[in-house]
């Protein structure tokens, strides 16, 4: 390994990879994450920078409203139990591989901020919430720590919230259809070459796979060959 590279912490990571974004000016409008990663510092860049999230966080994770918004204090769990039943509404995360992926959701907006409070170059109203997903059989809760631009609907949040699903499987494809945890390398540089040619032939295939999605299917298999080529 490289001098200076030491052992970090999962949320450790998330935050250096999204510096390094914001550094490169990446355009990203959102960052979803499961409750590993945290709310800390993390919560803190992205506000920050003005990026919506939707992050995961615990269930005794505490949460309070500010001034022009509904009361609201407690640990996430306390106020799902305390929710009116007309508070939840069902919802699509994204269609899985049975279909719609559906669950009843709550949305808490607890204080709005103004950009320039962070940062004096932005404007606008932000909002920072809570938001509750019920799973439809067992009645088992997730909850997310959010912030976006005032007026953002629920929808939004859950669709950005269901991208997760998505990343997931990738990764899990990634690894069954081409590879990306089958190696032996001995080194740090054979590691990262084996991860880089990997995650470029997934980027290839992917980018094959929504042209040909737009495709009359009587020329899909000899168009197909023909971006393959290129």
């Amino acid at each position: 390994m490289p001098d200076g590279i030491g052992f970090a912490t999962k949320p450790a990571l998330a935050l250096a990879m999204i510096h390094r974004a914001l550094e490169a000016e990446m355009p990203f409008a959102w960052v979803a994450a499961d409750s590993v990663y945290g709310v800390g510092d993390i919560e803190m860049a992205l506000r920050r920078a003005r990026k919506g999230y939707v992050l995961g966080v615990n269930a005794n994770s505490p949460f309070n409203s500010w001034i022009g918004k509904p009361p609201v204090a407690g640990t996430a769990a306390q106020i799902a139990d305390d929710l009116d039943p007309t508070a939840w509404q069902r919802l699509s995360a994204g269609n899985g591989t049975k279909g719609e992926r559906l669950h009843d959701w709550a949305y808490l907006e607890l204080a709005d901020l103004e950009a320039a409070e962070d940062d004096e170059g932005l404007s606008g109203l932000w909002t920072r919430g809570l938001l509750i997903r019920r799973h439809l059989t067992d009645g088992e809760l997730a909850f997310f720590s959010t912030c976006c631009p005032a007026g953002t609907p629920i929808k939004t949040l859950v669709r950005v919230e269901g991208h997760r699903w998505a990343i997931e499987d990738g990764f899990e494809t990634a690894k069954t259809e081409l590879g990306l945890d089958h190696n032996e390398t001995r080194s740090w540089h054979g590691w990262h070459r084996h991860v880089s040619l990997v995650m470029l032939a997934f980027a290839m295939l992917a980018a094959i796979r929504h042209k040909a999605n737009g495709i009359d299917p009587r020329k899909r298999g000899l168009t197909i060959k023909a971006i393959a080529h290129r």
